[in-house]
């Protein structure tokens, strides 16, 4: 008799062979939907949302995943593996959005810390945002991340773990940020800064992947703060600091309140970039530009509301640091098929691809990567110019951003 496993799809039970893959066990189920994901016009999450291969086996205990139809037709030329061999660049990035569970758990009974689970997989669950309502309830999250991150040797580890892990997926450059004011009165804002620096530094040497620190203001504290957290980004432009940011939760919390911040970064030769269009509309976009200063702006996904702004950021070459996992779960986009992504790519938009928070919204660079391509429709030629944007936008000196460039167009011409 063969042994046969419990499988969950669409939220019904079916029960298929061991040794069936996903793609067998939907077509158990509903032969509709196998069609669709035979024709690519589907795809399969887990049950927080990272993308499966349908052609992968259903795990030894069964599984629970879901069925996604896609605005896409025609099946992709890419795998995810493929994918995850390619060089890549990534621009934003939040430190505390990107634990290793284990690390976690270990940091929490090493701090005497309570956590809202004791094992990986149950930390994983209760930190998804999948579920999330809100920019404002997806946020809530962090102070889960944040509670263990409150020692110099924990900001250390979790810089460092973070480089190596983005390096396992051929990542030659990222840019990570976080605000040193969220770890006080724990630690000064000079140990906050220079940990996770030195755990950047020791990863960078091990690795090769190229690392620049982004230094956050926080939206909802006093515009004093953000000025006192300018200041000490530009006190460590030497040592690793590539720009200033503005984060937070957006409606309701002007960035032009900060822009003292921003001058000050921008007078003492920081780049600047601004959280904007995420949890509000273009006129945030609009302020971030012409209030502060932006260089750059962090999602910029309602960016197409406002055509005549549209047009200044194509015009002027400003880059969207765009998180297509993290719009979905913050509800910015209803759907990743309704994502404004390809659309910027194809009207001039200068657009980067960025996980956001890794571990909160459950997915790998490479993810983002192979859902642009599965779900959006980006050809291979988009995704390499996508890659070399994000090379492009890097904050390195010239001669830096030259090397890298060269470097990633050899690697993806050898590929």
């Amino acid at each position: 008799m063969v042994e046969e496993l419990r499988v969950f799809v669409n939220e019904r039970a079916v029960r298929v062979a061991r040794g069936a893959t996903v793609q067998d066990a939907v077509a158990a189920l509903d032969g509709d939907l196998a069609a669709l994901l035979a024709s690519d016009a589907a795809y399969v999450t887990d049950g927080v949302g990272r993308p499966v291969d349908a052609g992968g086996p259903v795990g030894e205990g069964g599984g629970i995943f879901r069925v996604v139809v896609t605005a896409r037709r025609g099946p992709p030329r890419l795998s995810k593996e493929a994918l995850r061999r390619w060089p890549k660049a990534e621009l934003h990035v939040h430190l505390d959005g990107c634990l290793r569970p284990e690390t976690m758990l270990e940091l929490a009974r090493a701090q005497g810390v309570r956590l809202p689970a004791d094992t990986p997989e149950g930390l994983t669950q209760a930190l998804s945002v999948k579920g999330s309502r809100s920019l404002e309830e997806y946020l809530s999250k962090y102070e889960i991340t944040l509670s263990v991150m409150q020692t110099a040797e924990a900001l250390e580890r979790i810089a460092y773990e973070f480089v190596r892990d983005v390096a396992a997926e051929h990542v030659r450059y990222v840019e990570v940020r976080y605000s040193p004011a969220l770890h006080r009165p724990a630690l000064t804002l000079t140990e906050a800064i220079e940990a996770p620096l030195a755990g950047i530094k020791r990863a960078e040497a091990e690795t090769g992947t190229k690392v620049g620190l982004i230094i956050c203001g926080i939206r909802t504290l006093p515009p004093a703060v953000s000025l006192e957290l300018a200041q000490a980004a530009a006190d460590y432009r030497s040592a690793g600091v590539v720009a200033f940011d503005l984060a937070g939760a957006e409606r309701g919390h002007p960035a032009a309140e900060h822009r003292a911040a921003f001058a000050h970064a921008a007078r003492h030769g920081l780049a600047c970039t601004c959280h904007a269009g995420e949890g509000d509309g273009p006129d945030s976009i609009h302020e971030a530009l012409h209030a502060c200063g932006a260089r750059r702006i962090g999602h910029g996904t309602r960016l197409g509301e406002d055509p005549a702004l549209l047009t200044y950021v194509v015009e002027h070459r400003i880059p969207l640091e765009m998180c297509l996992s993290s719009n979905v779960h913050t509800r910015t986009v209803a759907a990743l098929a309704d994502h404004p992504f390809k659309r910027y790519l194809d009207q001039g938009v200068v657009v980067t691809l960025n996980t956001d928070g890794r571990l909160m919204d459950g997915i790998s660079l490479t993810d983002e990567y192979y859902l642009a391509h599965a779900v959006l429709g980006l050809s291979r030629q988009d995704l390499a110019r996508v890659v070399l944007a994000s090379c492009e936008s890097a904050f390195l000196p010239e001669y830096e951003k030259v090397a890298l460039i060269s470097r990633v167009q050899s690697e993806l011409e050898a590929l």
